[in-house]
């Protein structure tokens, strides 16, 4: 049975934690691939995202481009309107067929909040559920089952990125360099009206 680790987000931008994530969960849960999925418009976020689908979406590419175990999937993106993480499993699950066993990657800040999502009861039957602790954010009693997946590293947000950027600080080390040559190319430091 493969396995298969899903990571949505809005990746805005992404950043080193991501991927740290992912590559983690991958060998914590001894996933055979992990697919990056950059959402179009999320439902749980108030401030609209600071860089375009387009440019979210490239430097999702650039930053997982050379890691043979790491995918992009365009599904979210090209389905366009809010995206619901039950939508994005019931697709990989209809695509990959059952012999895929999927696992969704969740920080552990976002593990509290499941309770909440979109046909939620559906979600836990068609994938399981990996939550990687942030720092910050304790491990409490939920209400579900899931596998408590354990990061060193760094804590890092890319809230914390974007506002770097807005101060004309440094993200170097913070993000890919083909992700820093990126938002250095595209000009991605200014404010956009």
């Amino acid at each position: 049975m493969t396995r298969i680790g899903l990571l949505g987000g809005t990746f805005d931008p992404i950043h080193i934690g991501h991927l740290l994530m992912a590559r983690t969960a991958m060998e914590q849960m001894r996933l055979d691939r992990v697919i990056f999925i950059p959402s179009c418009v999320p439902p749980h976020k108030k401030v609209p995202t600071l860089f375009s689908t387009k440019d979210r979406l490239e430097m999702v590419r650039l930053a997982v481009d050379d890691v043979p175990e790491f995918e992009v999937s365009l599904f979210e993106v090209q389905k366009g309107g809010k995206s619901y993480s039950v939508d994005t499993v019931r697709h990989f699950r209809q695509t990959l067929g059952p012999e895929a066993k999927l696992f969704f990657i969740v920080g552990g800040d976002a593990i509290k909040e499941l309770d909440s999502w979109r046909d939620i009861d559906e979600l836990k039957k068609l994938c399981s559920f990996v939550s990687v602790n942030r720092p910050g954010y304790p491990r409490g009693e939920e209400k579900f089952r899931y596998h408590a997946v354990t990061m060193n590293g760094i804590e890092m947000s890319s809230t914390e990125i974007r506002k770097r950027i807005l101060a004309g600080k440094s993200i170097r080390f913070l993000v890919p360099d083909a992700v820093l040559g990126y938002i250095k190319s595209e000009n991605l430091y200014k404010i956009r009206n």
